[in-house]
């Protein structure tokens, strides 16, 4: 039998990788100093404005405990945490907190992981209140939510793997109170109104509905951003009255 010798790596191959671990030790020991927002080993500022090393920031925040806290310190949440614990097979969070308020009014505290919350902080702080005012020209001052740990199966079914929401990884969101007193609800105003061919004409509730509509595409298109799976009513009938966000193994977006 004849076997072919593996190929052995080039010099070219060795040095690059040599380059970029040596790039890597003077990144972090500061022997060279870069901006934060350049710097893929910096820590995550929630606030900062997004750059192309974010998601690599919230990945590395997201798998370390002290830092997602640390990061979460800088988000406008109050929070208090939570000791880790099993309630079921396959149920309990790890690196958990109570959220008792975000940049909004919440309601009800809900339970989060905390790499969840970095995600919700993140989109609070870049997605929504851009989506509203561009949209509805007026800020969200309050999230309707239903809830978010559950020691439960997907859809509540037997014979199925266990939700995200299982592990307080996942938040399902009904709608969002604008500071002029509108209510924005996935279940009425998601659907595009029949009219918006001519878009440019439409006026009163027609022209409510669009830019509604709009804003919450908005804000299912900026989600995917930060978390792993984003559901809504696109997905299936399921979630017709809610997006679910979660930080999980499948990565989906609809």
């Amino acid at each position: 039998m004849v076997t072919t010798p593996r190929p052995r790596r080039s010099l070219a191959g060795w040095l690059f990788l040599l380059l970029i671990a040596l790039l890597g030790w003077a990144l972090t020991s500061g022997r060279i100093v870069v901006p934060d927002d350049w710097n893929p080993w910096a820590p995550l500022d929630v606030r900062a404005t997004p750059s192309l090393f974010t998601a690599f920031k919230l990945y590395r925040a997201s798998s370390d405990r002290d830092a997602c806290r640390a990061a979460l310190a800088n988000a406008d949440l109050r929070t208090a945490l939570l000791p880790d614990r099993a309630t079921g097979p396959g149920c309990g969070f790890d690196n958990a907190l109570r959220i008792e308020r975000t940049t909004v009014a919440i309601g009800e505290p809900f339970s989060l992981s905390c790499r969840s919350a970095l995600s919700l902080a993140l989109w609070e702080h870049h997605v929504l209140q851009q989506a509203a005012m561009t949209h509805l020209q007026s800020e969200v001052v309050r999230i309707e939510h239903l809830g978010s740990y559950a020691c439960r199966n997907i859809y509540g079914q037997d014979g199925r793997r266990r939700s995200q929401h299982a592990t307080a990884d996942a938040l399902d969101i009904a709608g969002f109170v604008l500071a002029d007193g509108r209510r924005v609800r996935l279940l009425a105003h998601w659907p595009m109104p029949e009219s918006t061919a001519d878009a440019a004409t439409l006026i009163g509730d027609d022209d409510q509905s669009l830019a509604k509509a709009r804003f919450l595409r908005a804000l299912r298109d900026g989600a995917c951003r930060y978390f792993d799976a984003v559901l809504g009513p696109d997905y299936n009938a399921a979630h017709a009255d809610h997006f679910h966000f979660d930080r999980g193994p499948a990565r989906l977006c609809r």
